[in-house]
C-alpha cells in the first residue's frame, strides 16, 4: 500500500509542480504577449505588471514597484530603462529623498491602458474558458492560498 501511495504522490507532483512552477504562467505570458501585439502594443507581460501598477498609482518609488511586482532591483531597473526608452514612463527625482526617483507614466504610457487591459482580459477569458464562476472562485482561492503559504514561508526564512 505504501508503494501505491508513493506512486500516487509522485504522479500528483508530476502534474501539480510544473503547473505551480510556471508552466501555466509561461503559457499565459505567451498568449498575453501575442494579444498585446494584436492590439499594436510593443510591451511584454513583465512590463505590463509595472504599467498596471502605475495606472492605479502613478508617481511611486522604484522600491514600491519592486515590492508590488515581486521583482528585484536590477530587474526593475532594466524594466524601467526599457519602458523609458519606449517613452511610456519617466523618472523624476523625489523632493523628499534625493537618492530616490519617482516613476511616472508619460502621456503615451497613459494612452495604452485601454488596449493593454483589453489584451489582458482576452487572455484571461481564454485561460478560464469552460470554467464556471464557482470553479473560477476556487482557482483564485487556491492560488491565493498557495501564494500566501509561500510568501509566509519566505518571510520566516529571512
Amino acid at each position: 500500500m505504501i508503494n501505491e501511495e508513493i506512486l500516487n504522490l509522485n504522479q500528483d507532483l508530476d502534474l501539480i509542480f510544473p503547473i505551480i512552477n510556471g508552466k501555466v504562467s509561461m503559457a499565459i505570458n505567451r498568449m498575453m504577449y501575442r494579444n498585446f501585439r494584436k492590439k499594436g502594443l510593443d510591451i511584454t507581460p513583465e512590463q505590463w505588471t509595472v504599467l498596471a501598477f502605475l495606472w492605479r498609482k502613478d508617481g511611486v518609488t522604484q522600491q514600491i514597484l519592486c515590492n508590488s511586482t515581486f521583482k528585484d532591483k536590477p530587474s526593475m531597473t532594466r524594466l524601467l530603462d526599457n519602458l523609458s526608452k519606449q517613452n511610456l514612463v519617466y523618472r523624476n527625482a523625489s523632493t523628499s529623498d534625493r537618492r530616490s526617483n519617482l516613476i511616472f507614466l508619460t502621456d503615451a504610457g497613459k494612452a495604452i491602458e485601454q488596449k493593454a487591459t483589453e489584451a489582458v482580459y482576452e487572455t484571461m477569458d481564454a485561460a478560464l474558458a469552460g470554467i464556471d464562476e464557482e470553479g473560477s472562485r476556487q482557482v483564485r482561492s487556491l492560488l491565493a492560498a498557495v501564494f500566501g503559504n509561500i510568501s509566509e514561508a519566505l518571510e520566516e526564512n529571512t
